[in-house]
């Protein structure tokens, strides 16, 4: 047999023991459990919580984590964007579980919700928020809480701030990061950004690849754009998070090497997200003007933005909340951060949460509005 068959042969038995050992080694950080919250001792922490649980939600079975180190803290929702991104708290850690009883909800068609049963149809903007709304009914049931805090991140701020103006009878406050406005106008700004950005650095192939792909108000968002803009943005800085360059080792690597999954989740956590693109609703997002839509709220308000982030435009955020009516309002920059604030500057966002929010006032806030 010739040395030219040997490699042949060769090859696909080494791709073979290869798939395997990283089938076991994926396996071996998928146990798909929880882990307890420790005292001072390493001992679970007596009043905390840690589960891990799926309940129904409008016909539909949703999952979520939930943690806190004392389960009588209020209870805080989280609406994240355009995938889960509880796997991102075990590595910047942003501690939300000092002062809250966090639930971070992987929504209908995402993460441990994601079912390939579930009609496209129902995956659209108003099921969404009425999803939020049973889900804030089941926890303040649960809680036994009057009001709920609902907190919403980049795409989740699309649906949370829609319910918060629907029933503002259920929550305490709002809570926008790295707010949605008009998110057209965002992406166009940001495509102009990126553009100068490459033609500075010298990054011809980049600023061709987005020359070919123009984000114009008159014609929206062209097929090649989604394909070149998250790799332009983290390799800009103005990303998931100003330090994050690569959504394969910022993002893809540590949702496959999150404990908390089994594998099974794993894969359907990146199922739903090429299912869903940017976003499910990706294209209400894109048509609607959250100032004209959702112009008051009735409740107190809050955003917090870091002031690199272009994947929902920090200017825009700054313009709605100057916009939007409500009885007390707070606006937070961080200096340090682009799309994912209470990741990249944690210190500084519990202590707006614990001064600020829980206080019901907006005295650490850069812009104030009190009526």
């Amino acid at each position: 047999m010739s040395s030219v068959m040997h490699v042949l042969l060769f090859i696909p038995a080494f791709l073979l023991v290869c798939g395997l050992i990283l089938l076991v080694v994926l396996l071996a950080v998928s146990p798909g459990s929880t882990e307890p919250i420790l005292d001072e001792n390493g001992k679970p922490l007596d009043g905390g919580i840690s589960e891990k649980i799926r309940i129904d939600i409008n016909g539909v079975e949703l999952g979520m984590f939930i943690r806190s180190r004392d389960k009588s803290n209020p209870v805080l929702l989280y609406l994240h964007g355009g995938m889960p991104d509880y796997f991102l708290d075990k590595r910047y850690h942003a501690a939300l579980e000092e002062l809250f009883t966090v639930v971070w909800w992987e929504q209908r068609g995402s993460g441990m919700s994601y079912n390939p049963d579930i009609a496209r149809e129902t995956l659209t903007e108003e099921q969404l928020i009425s999803d939020t709304i049973e889900l804030t009914d089941y926890l303040r049931r649960r809680f036994g809480k009057e009001r709920i805090y609902l907190m919403g991140h980049s795409g989740g701020t699309f649906i949370g701030i829609q319910a918060a103006a629907r029933a503002p009878e259920l929550y305490c406050a709002y809570l926008g990061v790295a707010q949605m406005s008009f998110q057209l106008k965002s992406e166009r700004l940001a495509w102009e950004y990126m553009l100068e950005r490459f033609k500075e650095n010298g990054n011809r192939k980049m600023a061709g690849k987005l020359e070919a792909a123009p984000v114009t108000m008159s014609d929206g968002i062209p097929v090649a754009y989604p394909a070149v803009r998250d790799k332009a943005m983290h390799s800009l800085g103005i990303g998931t998070t100003r330090d994050m360059h690569s959504v394969i080792t910022g993002i893809f690597l540590p949702s496959l090497l999150c404990r908390d999954y089994t594998l099974r989740e794993k894969v359907h956590m990146w199922l739903g997200k090429s299912r869903s693109g940017v976003s499910i609703v990706w294209n209400d997002m894109l048509s609607t003007n959250l100032a004209e839509k959702v112009p008051e709220l009735q409740i107190p308000v809050y955003f917090f933005e870091g002031i690199y982030d272009y994947t929902c435009s920090y200017t825009e955020a700054k313009s709605y909340f100057q916009k939007l009516k409500a009885p007390l309002k707070g606006f937070y920059t961080f200096e340090l951060s682009a799309h994912s604030p209470m990741f990249e500057e944690p210190e500084k966002m519990r202590k707006i949460l614990k001064q600020d929010v829980l206080a019901g006032v907006n005295k650490l806030a850069d812009l104030q509005w009190t009526v």
